[in-house]
């Protein structure tokens, strides 16, 4: 279990903080904070890299915070991006009440105005996780009705005419499917065309169904079809009651964090 140093804050009664650092002693003088460690005397936040205790590589670690947002908790919602008021990116991490699978890396925010914005992402586990089956990240399509190429670099699975796949269905989702009678959801690989011409009887998909791990080659038809949005091309934010988020910051530079903020609308399901 890892060790932390507890610090209490009389403005709010409370325990608000949690240090990396293991100090034997410590004292604040003169708006100074001083600690002891090892019969050394050290000074804080004066060292040129920040994050870096005692000399010690080991003792370095990243800076972070957790807070939640969570107004309305009564009502669902939908978080779409975080907005920081900083001087630098953070990487951050969200999980809600519904959802455990938001991040976004600091590279990813955009600088804009002086505050930095970035749109949330699921982490697209794949196989993806039951719960995730859920969210409206994921839609059927229908059963197929020929399927060839199974197991192989590309797979064509053909559909009826009168199915509309080419307004649900984008390349680069993930392609699922489900066998009867449990229907459970298999990851079948990544879309990688999407081919419409109704005059000429073609309404099909191509699925990469190369043998790695985690994809199944596709059975014989007709077995029915579903996809997962991929999160890089289209996000759905996070969906929940309330949001809590970790952000990270491993620099070692001193930063300064001011605010933290969400697109948030409501869910209407």
């Amino acid at each position: 279990m890892a060790e932390y140093t507890l610090t209490y804050s009389e403005s709010v009664q409370g325990f608000p903080s949690f240090y990396s650092y293991i100090p034997d002693m410590m004292i604040g003088m003169n708006n100074y904070f001083y600690s002891f460690k090892n019969g050394n005397l050290w000074r804080h936040n004066t060292n040129a890299n920040r994050n870096s205790y005692y000399g010690l590589v080991a003792e370095s670690s990243p800076s972070s915070i957790t807070s939640v947002f969570n107004e309305s908790p009564l009502e669902n919602k939908i978080f779409k991006t975080i907005n920081l008021e900083s001087d630098d990116a953070w990487s951050v991490t969200l999980n809600t009440d519904l959802q455990t699978n938001g991040y976004i890396d600091s590279q990813w925010f955009e600088k804009k105005e002086s505050d930095w914005f970035a749109f949330v992402r699921a982490t697209n586990t794949t196989p993806a996780p039951d719960a995730e089956y859920l969210l409206r990240s994921v839609g059927g399509i229908a059963d197929c009705t020929a399927v060839s190429g199974s197991g192989g670099p590309s797979a064509i699975v053909d559909f009826a005419l009168t199915v509309p796949i080419g307004s649900i269905v984008s390349v680069g989702d993930y392609f699922y499917f489900g066998v009867s009678p449990t229907y459970a959801p298999q990851w079948g690989g990544t879309i990688r065309e999407v081919n419409i011409d109704l005059k000429n009887s073609i309404n099909n998909i191509k699925v990469d169904n190369a043998p790695i791990l985690g994809v199944n080659p596709l059975p014989a038809a007709p077995f029915y079809c579903m996809y997962v949005k991929n999160s890089i091309a289209e996000s759905h934010g996070m969906l929940g009651h309330y949001c809590e988020f970790t952000l990270t910051n491993d620099s070692v530079t001193a930063t300064e964090l001011f605010a933290v903020e969400s697109q948030v609308m409501k869910s209407f399901p």
